[in-house]
């Protein structure tokens, strides 16, 4: 019994951790938006047309996520779900595409649910807000392509540090804790792929840095490619 209140008052504790960084993520975005130039006239539900939208095509690209064996363990996933969230983000704001991630997030997990006790998918979203965030603030304080690729740069050098130590500090004992997997077996998970690492720290330098060094570099390409032909059919919806 004492084993059951102990998993329940776990999950409790990680569901309000979810919804308190998500309301965090959504505050920033939103104290940031009111020090940026005007936005976009756009109608609410244009725009609420928009992020569903972005969110849809975000989820698919979620669900197609696949292992990246070579660079890290098999649950650490690679997926482009971001081009249509900082597509989305770089048109209406840093709110939108704050709100386009974490619907994107909820979607999959209402249709595919998870495989990760829920870790991998607070993972994608607080990650992702690493990018997307510092990328969309700075493309509105001054929208041009210098400032895209500056702001996508910078937000992928980010998610790089920031991710890694979020997992280190957070994610990986709790992955551990949630799915009953001993942390010395997620430990030689990431030692047969290089064999100095021997601890949670090392495994997030030397697995989760790349990782998101080659997926913020992927997504950031991506994004360059397709915003200004995105950005024209698009602009018809202004008021």
């Amino acid at each position: 019994m004492s084993e059951l209140m102990t998993q329940i008052q776990d999950n409790f504790t990680f569901l309000l951790m979810c919804i308190v960084i998500g309301a965090s993520m959504v505050g920033i975005a939103k104290l940031a938006e009111r020090a940026l130039p005007s936005k976009r006239k756009i109608s609410s539900t244009q725009r609420l047309a928009l992020i569903g939208m972005c969110s849809a095509i975000a989820m698919v690209l979620y669900i197609l996520e696949f292992p990246v064996p070579f660079l890290a363990p098999p649950f650490y996933k690679l997926d482009f779900s971001e081009v249509p969230v900082l597509l989305c983000g770089f048109f209406l704001g840093p709110s939108a595409g704050i709100s386009c991630l974490g619907i994107k997030v909820l979607l999959k997990l209402l249709i595919k649910g998870t495989t990760t006790a829920f870790v991998g998918d607070l993972a994608n979203f607080v990650v992702g807000c690493a990018l997307v965030l510092p990328a969309t603030i700075l493309y509105h304080t001054h929208k041009s392509r210098r400032n895209a690729v500056i702001g996508l740069i910078l937000s992928t050098l980010i998610m790089a540090v920031f991710g890694s130590l979020f997992n280190a500090v957070y994610l990986i004992p709790k992955f551990s804790q949630l799915y009953g997997i001993p942390l010395e077996a997620i430990i030689s998970m990431g030692s047969a792929i290089h064999r100095s690492i021997d601890s949670v720290y090392s495994l997030a330098a030397l697995c989760v840095i790349p990782l998101n060094l080659v997926k913020g570099s992927m997504v950031s390409v991506l994004t360059l490619l397709l915003y200004k032909h995105v950005e024209k059919p698009l602009s018809k919806y202004q008021a």
